[in-house]
């Protein structure tokens, strides 16, 4: 990488799925000096394009098995390994020198690129040791994340103190049951995980209430009171210890940290060392003991910036008005009360902002995609579905939903694709003319009940029928075909987990979540079940 011209304040693009190359990419790029950018092989190309165009990328490394991208130089880790080896002097950098650079959602419609120094990972590392998340030595940490997020970096990073890091393939982070197993075989130690996946994994790793040597560190959303409380039960057990961590990107991964140690009210602990915090009302005041206010974090582990956009730098990066002269806080959005003890509860964004399983989001983001695809007003709001798990609902005024949903599909995230798409008339508005979401319902009901004869229109055979009256069930959908698509129809990870739990209830067939990615479309799915019905018939 250095001989490719890669060097201090360089950015080098790794596209490149998670596993051994990437981490050698990772090592190597940061041992040359540069910094590296994570492009999830699996975004849409658009996507991955606009990453690359926004970064100013210098170097792009890939794996060679996908599309060619525009704009800076591109080379394969084949072509890398190829080239003469030698000795290798570390090229010598300072702690304000940028070691990653990770895009999140961008409230603007575009998003945007968190710089994030050398010297702010060191600290995080050392801060989560003396936290006692990271302890004692030969820890087998399970890397689960994808590397466009920045929980990756808290996993790859644990090599430097001598940890062991164990990959996982998708199949394995997607499926509770395998998952469950794969903590088991491999003798994890340390876990990244949301709340919402952590909720199904609860069930396999407690029923025989056998202590293990885990330590989940829970994040990426808020912890709902009863799992809270599971958690507390299985610590206070001495089956695992749970540990909540709360950080914006901007302040390099994780800013608090609290054991759930016993049962009550969820709480995100106390802010880490290497930041100091400040609860501030709408005039920059400090609110009073007990009273809500607005998060700010200051510290050596704030971001620079955001990449090439001043701008959008100078709005959340502030003065620190209660520092020294020059030092700046950053504005998280996140409204927060202090406990007596030192503690933080997080009561909510005061934005657009969401989060949906673990992953942030602006909604402004998937609404400006939306207008460009031809709705005359779109507003996408955080809801349920008919089962009662969180999803996206866009509402729309103008556009057809199937164009809709295909525009979002091929330009943004998956998880950045709603769920269902609602046509409207007519947006409720406030005393000001804005549009108001509050007016929006935030629960998908389905249209009839499940016994109803559309259901069934069109499905042959047990298999078929059994799936479209479970999708129906677990979609919240009024009519279900053999053709029908389970993602298009608004599926995702937790309800194909969901879909697999109810077929393995009532086949007593062994249908792992890939097949649900493997055969989306209803009658294929079907097919494959009775395929593994027979097998294990005989």
């Amino acid at each position: 990488i250095a001989r490719l011209g890669a060097g201090p304040e360089s950015v080098v693009a790794l596209c490149l799925p998670r596993g051994a190359d990437l981490v050698t990419a990772i090592v190597g790029t940061l041992t040359a000096g540069a910094a590296y950018l994570p492009v999830d092989p699996a975004l849409p190309e658009e996507r991955r394009r606009l990453l690359l165009e926004d970064s100013g990328a210098d170097l792009v490394v890939t794996d060679g098995t996908g599309p060619a991208l525009p704009g800076p130089r591109a080379v394969t880790v084949g072509e890398l390994t190829a080239l003469p080896g030698g000795a290798f002097a570390p090229v010598p950098v300072g702690p304000d020198a940028l070691a990653y650079v990770i895009y999140t959602s961008g409230s603007t419609g575009r998003p945007k690129g968190v710089e994030i120094t050398r010297g702010s990972a060191s600290l995080l590392l050392r801060e989560l040791e003396d936290e006692g998340a990271a302890r004692g030595e030969g820890r087998r940490v399970g890397w689960n994340a994808s590397p466009s997020f920045d929980a990756s970096v808290q996993q790859w990073v644990r090599l430097s103190r001598g940890d062991t890091l164990v990959m996982m393939d998708e199949e394995t982070r997607r499926d509770p049951a395998l998952l469950a197993a794969f903590i088991d075989a491999q003798n994890l130690t340390d876990l990244d995980i949301t709340p919402s996946h952590a909720e199904p994994l609860l069930d396999l790793l407690t029923p025989d209430g056998g202590p293990r040597p885990l330590t989940l560190l829970v994040g990426g959303e808020a912890i709902g009171p009863a799992l809270w409380d599971r958690l507390a039960d299985a610590h206070r057990a001495g089956v695992l210890r749970a540990v909540n961590v709360y950080g914006p990107t901007e302040c390099t991964v994780d800013a608090t940290a609290g054991w759930i140690e016993e049962p009550g009210e969820p709480h995100i602990g106390a802010v880490l060392p290497g930041l100091r915090m400040r609860l501030l009302d709408a005039r920059m005041a400090p609110v009073g003991p007990g009273e809500a206010g607005e998060l700010y974090l200051a510290g050596p582990r704030i971001a620079r910036g955001y990449r090439r956009s001043p701008h959008l730098t100078a709005q959340r990066f502030v003065a620190d008005p209660f520092g020294a002269p020059g030092d700046r806080m950053y504005r998280t959005g996140d409204r927060c009360r202090l406990l007596p003890d030192g503690r933080l509860v997080h009561l909510g964004r005061l934005d657009g902002q969401v989060k949906l399983r673990g992953h942030r989001i602006e909604v402004q983001e998937i609404e400006a995609t939306l207008s460009r695809a031809g709705a005359t007003e779109a507003a996408v709001v955080l809801g349920e579905d008919a089962g009662g798990t969180p999803c996206l609902i866009a509402y729309h005024r103008g556009g057809d939903a199937t164009a809709l949903r295909h525009a979002v599909a091929g330009a943004l995230p998956s998880y950045m694709t709603p769920s269902a798409f609602v046509a409207v008339d007519r947006f409720a508005t406030t005393p000001s003319g804005k549009l108001d979401r509050s007016a929006l319902p935030a629960r998908i009901e389905a249209a009839s009940p499940v016994e109803a004869p559309e259901q069934g229109a069109g499905l042959n055979g047990r298999a078929e029928e059994l799936i479209g009256r479970v999708w129906a069930q677990v979609l919240g959908a009024a009519s279900i075909g053999p053709d029908d698509n389970f993602f298009k129809l608004g599926g995702h990870s937790l309800l194909a987990i969901k879909l697999v739990s109810r077929v393995r209830a009532e086949l007593a067939v062994a249908l792992p979540v890939k097949a649900v990615y493997a055969h989306p479309r209803l009658r294929d799915l079907a097919a494959h079940i009775e395929e593994l019905t027979a097998a294990k018939d005989g």
